[in-house]
């Protein structure tokens, strides 16, 4: 953490904050502001306290070490190089020359850095040693982020679990809740490696041992979250990158071996007969997940450098750190999605799809059908099952991330025959599906030719929200997008007092002026910032339930769900910032926001 700050600090790449700042919602507050900044930085807090439990602290804290592209490049370096040396091996062939033969060679010893190596003796993590009583969360400067949080979370911990017989390991980066009794939250979810582990050891009546990692090397929490196949060993991907071997210590309470330059190691067990309320918190989804039982870990050390710096991360609405760990995470593992789909060229997983709920894929589409077929692909592999909603296009369409071409290319080749409505399973985290886990998935062929034919006759947006309040007062406002395209999109807010379906039926004789019909709520969604409704759709519809299609009309409704929808689970609300807090760290200078910033990231 010292060298990746002075690191960072050598690029111009790290903000010090001196003044005095709770570890309750205002550290980091600030934080969620400044990584939302074109031209964010990391944060270095330098003065932290516990105004709450009267605490003040000693370490600093580092927040958004992952602020950019450039420190992304820092830290782990260029995604599309690093891709090119997998794809490499992915097509390595017999050598014949001896110089290929040397090529090879040179290659396959390089993989021996990929072998963790374990160290004798302690390392730097385990200079301060505190066992039992002595380890107490409540002396690290664990923060809380939104004020419905069920308690301070770490949020950048590096959670080290190992299969019931010691042979599969396994890195994940998973949330963790400071309970009161010194005992910290799992939050394992149910497709987890860590998951599958727990219930090895559950059905063996056995405790199972848990190490957590904050700080060192911030290539390790990359790690922590990469999509890797089950019993790959993440660190092994940290020795892949770095051309050097990840360096292990041992545990002192358990037999978990863990990064020697950590800054902190949380030590303890898993009683796997025991499950604890867990929750809520406001998550990267930018909703809240609500409470829900978990396992819990029993501390049994806190192990730490004797300066160390303590490592956080915010999470919510979009923009934020994953944006740029996610960029990365998708140019390395292009090669090892195309050995499933060996079609691809290229995909995209904007960051205001939060991931799990858009996806762009361009491909080489020789047949028809071809598209579907990769769709499947996608959605049988992995992490990339948890996507709710795939747009595929042919190999001539523009950069995927080049967002306003790429839409214009998509909407002039949607058409509805080529739509796919299908079910699978969903992210642990999907609140927007009527079963947990399980919900629609919606899949869109853009790799034909573009439509000839707009096929209905446009109306200004005041002319045709006019028309739409004659037939209900449930409309508030409109506004149309892309109506120069073969599929113009026509946003509408409600105040909804039913299910929509019916206000779908409702507006049928004003089909022939919309192609594409969006429905939001009137609360908390601003028709002219696109960015934030494709986020609040895209959480929001599962296929099976919220996609309506009428002749050449599709309607989809992105309405919170509720009674009206037969909706019986529990829908969460937003994250949102603490406006006392922000007007607070505004009026002290610390933070330089105008309330143009704040209606554009809705932060409250």
């Amino acid at each position: 953490m010292r060298k990746a700050i002075e690191l960072l600090k050598k690029h111009n790449l790290l903000k010090i904050i001196d003044d005095e700042l709770d570890i309750n919602l205002e550290v980091p507050h600030v934080a969620y502001v400044e990584v939302k900044r074109p031209d964010s930085k990391a944060v270095l807090f330098t003065n932290v306290v516990d105004k709450k439990n009267n605490k003040k602290f000693k370490e600093p804290v580092l927040m958004n070490v992952f602020c950019n592209e450039e420190a992304v490049k820092l830290f782990i370096g260029d995604g599309n190089k690093i891709a090119a040396e997998i794809e490499s091996l992915l097509k390595l062939k017999p050598p014949v020359t001896f110089s290929e033969k040397l090529s090879t060679f040179g290659k396959l010893f390089s993989l021996k850095n990929t072998i963790p190596k374990k160290l004798k003796g302690k390392g730097e993590c385990q200079e301060v040693i505190k066992l039992g009583n002595d380890a107490k969360l409540s002396d690290l400067p664990v923060i809380t982020t939104w004020e419905e949080d069920g308690g301070p979370f770490i949020t950048m911990g590096q959670v080290y679990t190992q299969s019931l017989n010691g042979e599969l390991k396994n890195l994940g980066m998973y949330r963790l809740q400071v309970f009161p009794d010194n005992t910290l939250g799992m939050h394992w979810q149910i497709h987890k490696d860590s998951n599958h582990f727990f219930h090895e050891y559950k059905k063996a009546g056995k405790k199972m041992p848990v190490s957590i990692g904050i700080g060192g090397d911030p290539m390790y929490i990359w790690c922590g979250q990469a999509p890797l196949p089950i019993g790959v060993f993440e660190l092994m991907l940290y020795g892949f990158v770095k051309n050097s071997p990840a360096r292990l210590v041992k545990s002192i309470t358990n037999d978990i071996w863990v990064p020697e330059d950590n800054d902190y190691i949380i030590e303890g067990f898993v009683d796997t007969s025991k499950l604890k309320i867990e929750g809520p918190f406001g998550d990267h989804t930018g909703y809240y997940t609500l409470e829900e039982e978990f396992p819990f870990m029993e501390v049994s050390a806190i192990t730490s450098k004797k300066d160390p710096v303590f490592l956080a991360t915010v999470v919510g609405k979009p923009p934020l750190e994953d944006k740029y760990m996610g960029y990365a995470t998708e140019r390395i593992f292009l090669p090892l999605l195309k050995t499933t789909a060996p079609d691809l060229i290229d995909y995209y997983m904007p960051e205001n799809g939060v991931y799990h709920n858009l996806i762009l894929a361009k491909i080489n589409s020789f047949y028809p059908g071809h598209a579907n077929q990769m769709m499947h692909a996608f959605w049988g592999v992995g992490q990339m099952s948890f996507v709710k909603h795939a747009i595929f296009v042919n190999n001539d369409a523009p950069k995927l991330t080049s967002h306003d071409e790429i839409i214009r290319y998509i909407l002039n080749r949607i058409n509805i025959e080529d739509i796919l409505v299908t079910k699978g399973v969903v992210d642990h985290l999907d609140h927007s599906s009527p079963k947990f886990a399980v919900g629609g998935k919606l899949g869109l062929d853009c790799t034909g030719d573009e439509i000839q034919e707009l096929g209905i006759t446009l109306l200004e947006d005041t002319e045709l929200l006019n028309k739409m309040q004659n037939i209900t007062n449930e409309i508030r406002s409109l506004k149309q997008y892309y109506k120069d395209t073969k599929n113009p999109i026509c946003v509408v807010s409600v105040d909804k007092k039913r299910s929509q379906k019916y206000i779908f039926e409702d507006l049928k004789p004003l089909f022939p002026h919309i192609k594409i019909l969006v429905i939001v709520d009137e609360k908390a969604n601003d028709l002219e910032n696109s960015y934030m409704l494709i986020w609040r759709v895209t959480n929001n519809i599962d296929s099976n339930r919220d996609l309506f299609i009428e002749g050449n009309t599709l309607c989809l409704d992105g309405t919170n769900k509720n009674s009206f929808d037969n909706f019986s689970r529990r829908w969460p609300g937003d994250v949102n910032c603490t406006k006392e807090v922000i007007d607070s760290l505004r009026s002290r200078k610390i933070i330089d926001v105008d309330d143009e910033f704040i209606k554009k990231h809705q932060l409250y």
